[in-house]
This record gives C-alpha cells, sequence and structure tokens, in this order.
C-alpha cells in the first residue's frame, strides 16, 4: 500500500480569498491548451485554419462550455436531489463536481454558436480541438486526486492508498489511472493521429470513441457514486451509461468517415 499524499486543497490564499488547486489545475490545461492550439493555426497539415483572434474566441467558448456544461451536468447527472434543494450549489466549482459529459455537451452547444458566427462546420471546430483536450482532463483528474475525491474501488494491490474521505480500507486510486489513460494515452493517440491531413470527423469521431472506451474500462476500478449507486444489471455505473453514446457515436462517425472516403476514392 502507497501512502497518500494529503495535499491540501487550497494552494494559497490572495487575502482572505483561497485559490484552490482544483481551479488551478483548469486555469493551467485552458492556458497550456491554448498555446498549444495557437502552435496548430501554423501548421500546414490541416484542411482548415483558424486566425488568432478566431483561436482566442474558439477558447473563450470552449472555457464557457466546460464550465457551464461541467457544473450543470454533475448537478443534474450526480447531485439532483441537492441542486434541486440548494441550487446554489451550482456556483461552488472549487469544491469539484464537475462533469465530463456534460462538459462535453456543453462545448459542442458553445463551439456551435460560433461556427454558426463565422460560418464554418462545427466539425472543423470540434476536430480542431480534439488533440488538446485529453490535457484538461488530465489536469482535472490531478485535481480530483489531490482534493481526495473519486476514489477508487477496495483493493488489495500494492498500490492501494487509503483516501481520507474514503474509509479505513484501501483503494483503487482511480483518479490517476483516469489521468493516465484519458489525459496521456488519449493525448498521445489522438494528437499523433491528427498530424495527418484526416477527413472531416475523423479526429473528433477518434477522441470520442476512445475517451469513451477508456472511461468505460477505469469505471471498473472507480466507486460508484455513493448517492447513486450501480444503474442497470447490478455493474453498471452512470458514468459507463453516459460514455456508452461516446463510443457508438464515435465508432458511427469513423466507419461513416472512412466508407464515404473510400467510396470516393474507388469512383
Amino acid at each position: 500500500m502507497i501512502p497518500y499524499p494529503d495535499i491540501n486543497p487550497v494552494a494559497f490564499h490572495v487575502g482572505s480569498f483561497p485559490i484552490f488547486w482544483y481551479g488551478l489545475m483548469y486555469l493551467f490545461s485552458l492556458l497550456t491548451c491554448w498555446g498549444i492550439l495557437a502552435l496548430r493555426i501554423k501548421q500546414s497539415s490541416f484542411v482548415y485554419s483558424f486566425t488568432r483572434e478566431e483561436l482566442s474566441d474558439i477558447v473563450f467558448y470552449a472555457a464557457l462550455g466546460v464550465i457551464i456544461g461541467g457544473r450543470l451536468g454533475y448537478m443534474l447527472f450526480y447531485a439532483w436531489p441537492n441542486f434541486i434543494i440548494h441550487p446554489g450549489l451550482f456556483f461552488k466549482v472549487w469544491e469539484g463536481g464537475m462533469s465530463f459529459h456534460g462538459g462535453l455537451l456543453g462545448v459542442i452547444l458553445a463551439l456551435g454558436c460560433y461556427a454558426y458566427k463565422i460560418k464554418q462546420p462545427l466539425i472543423n471546430l470540434t476536430d480542431f480541438i480534439a488533440p488538446v483536450v485529453p490535457l484538461g482532463l488530465a489536469a482535472g483528474r490531478i485535481g480530483n486526486f489531490i482534493n481526495g475525491e473519486l476514489w477508487g474501488r477496495v483493493t488489495t494491490v500494492p498500490w492501494a492508498m487509503i483516501f481520507p474521505q474514503g474509509g479505513p480500507l484501501p483503494r483503487h486510486p482511480s483518479q490517476l489511472y483516469e489521468f493516465l489513460l484519458e489525459g496521456v494515452v488519449l493525448f498521445f493517440i489522438v494528437w499523433v493521429y491528427s498530424r495527418k491531413k484526416r477527413p472531416p470527423g475523423a479526429i473528433s469521431g477518434l477522441f470520442l470513441l476512445c475517451y469513451g472506451l477508456f472511461r468505460f474500462f477505469i469505471e471498473f476500478f472507480r466507486e460508484p457514486d455513493a448517492q447513486i449507486g450501480f444503474v442497470a444489471f447490478g455493474w453498471v455505473s452512470k458514468g459507463q451509461l453516459l460514455s456508452f453514446p461516446m463510443i457508438v457515436v464515435g465508432m458511427g462517425m469513423l466507419m461513416r468517415v472512412y466508407r464515404g472516403k473510400k467510396t470516393c476514392d474507388n469512383i
């Protein structure tokens, strides 16, 4: 067993106002993704291009979608009873409680509005940002780990940890599993794939498929939310239920893209 590094969730104070590591992780990922996307617009391997002004707008709309969609998704998917009684909980983002699936929907909606504004297909925007999204996921999972939340199921593996709020038994550090698969590995896969010209929708489809598969797998090690438990068959978690459509949609997008490409090549 490995001792859990009990880190203070508050990184520092500005006067009497606490600055949380969780929030800093989001800020760090935003700036990092922004910098990498700025480099992407200089490359010639993409079938579309954006100006620096458009990039700033894309980052702004995406960040807005992540924050509002992620928080609202958590309230709707995981904390509905508390949200109804205490709607003000929505604004306490620094305490944790963000849903990736809600954030994804929020980003799609926000970028859809911006795509309409600049008269670009939405898929061009999602293909553009998809390779850097795993960096944000990785930072978010580190924030979860520091907060000591979203711990794994009870286990006897040598690297198990006892989380302060997770009871006296050792558990899987599932936040770190997600950091590795949904963050590092997913970034490597989608980034390498996106370095060559791909048909519109292929990059977004690959991201959806791989994330869905990785999240579905890791949910077998992650403790289901206590207020929800398993949602089907005595073993399906809410995270798996929300990830399954991503697998189907991602696979469908890739099949459609490459079936269409093969048809065009044969003409």
